[in-house]
């Protein structure tokens, strides 16, 4: 499971920075493109931080991390989603591989704090 989450959580950073290459070079596209790449990238990055976590409080730090990142990708999709007259399929697969991933990771969250508990 962490491997495939792993390849996943990069899987999703590639599409979403490919999906940014489509998109006009504007200043304004640019601001949500920039944030999108940011924010997609950093939800696989800090997956692997966590995955190296130094203890359970380390590890669900880490995840809330994950969580966030996951969460601001959506918006950044919602955002590009509002604004943009580019067909809409690749934006809406992204926008439901980002709340996938978001509830995994919560799910994560809930099953280690209740093995705190």
């Amino acid at each position: 499971m962490k491997v495939e989450l792993k390849n996943r959580t990069k899987k999703f950073a590639v599409d979403c920075w490919r999906l940014c290459i489509d998109f006009p070079l504007s200043r304004e596209y640019n601001a949500y493109c920039n944030q999108l790449i940011r924010c997609s990238s950093s939800v696989g990055a800090n997956y692997r931080a966590a995955c190296r976590a130094k203890s359970t409080a380390d590890f669900i730090n880490k995840l809330k991390i994950v969580e966030e990142e996951a969460d601001e990708s959506m918006y950044f999709i919602e955002l590009l989603l509002a604004v943009s007259n580019k067909e809409h399929i690749e934006m809406k697969r992204l926008f439901g591989e980002a709340n996938e991933i978001l509830s995994i990771v919560v799910a994560s969250i809930k099953t280690m704090r209740n093995r705190k508990s």
